[in-house]
């Protein structure tokens, strides 16, 4: 019996994967289809794929062609697969021509001409397409856009800044580069929102109130009152309104997370989140002062209230401001019943912008820039015991805010990465 193997994503199943695995089949006895694992597609940069692991493999399941389905889950497990399942035929689309030619000293390697004029990547542009407008400043609407044409789900098709310099680049990129708010909300069905913290509750309002589904950095109002408002006339308008702290969105992030729940490191007892950068504290053109917390507040809040939640007993709040009474530096001690946390934030003092979780067992510690993670370290008293985890990180977790979006808007089931309650408590805490 000749045995074949192929593997694929098979996201939104289709006319060119039947085909594929229809010429994989004859060429032998017994097909083995190999359909990736959401993790793993993450590590190779595909952020797009819009099914479940669970659908995907129904969908190839249900072409009749495979007789047996298999998932893959890390890099190398091809060669894995082919010795333990005895392999005879390694069969991929002809767009990986001798990609895969190492292949070729444990089976035959076949590369499969595709069908022409169909793809996942062209059907979840064409049907899913999100239009999206950017609201903000430079650089950070800049590398938005950037990041945005790694996801398909979305189109950025419409800029809004107050400022000059930088942004005009994006001026021919876009179909409506302005300065009108109102003019901008009139072309998309979504926006981001990147301005000053204190413009954000109100353009967000207004968004919402246009009919329009909003992504915001945090906070997303000054006051605890604003951000409940927000989420109500969201809700009770049947849109979408998510908040964009883009460390919520990484891999390994979610990951430590998940560790911290399952009691790796015992009871948590003490969480040290640090965000600092020699950034200026002067007005630039339009873009008005940021204070340290409206800088890094939301981000070094975040692990806090996700990891000890929002029900503190007390806070104790230190602020350095510069001669001309600025903020360019605060800290934060909360105590909880069992508990305790700090923050440092600071836009004109550096200091080691790390994250140490403190549990009973042992302790996560994670580098710096903590906040844009690909890798942290569970450590023990004994040293023999520790583990280091690696995640690969794509576009800062912006690409994955995006896809994110686009599944709420899409209809999917809204996973709110940042919880209800986080997001009111953090704009408590910068009233």
């Amino acid at each position: 019996m000749v045995k074949v193997i192929t593997y694929g994503t098979y996201d939104l199943l289709h006319y060119g994967h039947t085909r594929l695995l229809e010429r994989a089949k004859a060429l032998g006895d017994y097909l083995v289809v190999g359909v990736t694992a959401d993790d793993f597609d993450k590590t190779r940069g595909k952020i797009n794929v819009q099914q479940t692991l669970e659908e995907r493999i129904a969908a190839v399941r249900a072409t009749g062609l495979a007789d047996e389905i298999i998932v893959e889950q890390y890099e190398g497990q091809k060669i894995d697969d082919i010795r333990r399942l005895d392999i005879d035929i390694f069969a991929i689309g002809s767009d990986w021509e001798g990609y895969f030619d190492y292949l070729n000293e444990y089976c035959n390697v076949h590369y499969l001409p595709r069908t022409e004029g169909v793809s996942s990547s062209q059907i979840r542009s064409e049907t899913n397409a999100l239009r999206l407008g950017l609201v903000g400043y430079s650089p950070f609407v800049n590398k938005f856009f950037d990041e945005s044409k790694f996801v398909n789900a979305v189109d950025v098709v419409g800029v809004c800044t107050p400022e000059d310099g930088d942004l005009e680049s994006l001026s021919d990129k876009v179909d409506v580069f302005t300065r009108d708010f109102d003019e901008l909300l009139t072309a998309v069905d979504a926006i981001y929102i990147h301005s000053h913290p204190k413009d954000h509750y109100k353009q967000c309002k207004k968004a919402l109130e246009a009919g329009k589904h909003v992504l915001c950095e945090s906070p997303t109002g000054m006051t605890k009152e604003e951000c409940q408002n927000l989420i109500k006339y969201a809700k009770d308008s049947g849109l979408v309104f998510m908040e964009a702290i883009r460390t919520a969105y990484i891999t390994a992030y979610l990951r430590m997370l998940l560790l911290i729940k399952s009691s790796k490191i015992g009871k948590v007892i003490s969480v040290d989140a640090t965000c600092t950068s020699l950034t200026s504290t002067k007005s630039v053109g339009n873009n008005p002062r940021w204070s340290s917390l409206e800088a890094w507040g939301p981000t070094a809040l975040l692990p806090v209230f996700q990891i000890l939640g929002t029900d503190y007993s007390s806070k104790d709040i230190f602020v350095k401001n510069t001669e001309d009474g600025y903020n360019e530096f605060t800290k934060i001690n909360f105590t909880y019943p069992e508990a305790t946390a700090t923050i440092k934030v600071g836009t004109g003092v550096k200091s080691e912008s790390d994250l140490i979780i403190s549990g009973t067992k042992g302790y996560i510690y994670v580098p710096a820039p903590w906040w844009k993670t690909d890798y942290f370290e569970i450590r023990y008293e004994n040293p023999a015991n520790n583990k280091r985890y690696f995640y690969q990180v794509d576009g800062e977790g912006i690409r994955y805010e995006l896809v994110a979006l686009a599944d709420a808007v899409r209809g999917g089931c809204e996973d709110y990465y940042i919880s209800r309650n986080v997001s009111e408590e953090i704009a408590s805490i910068m009233n």
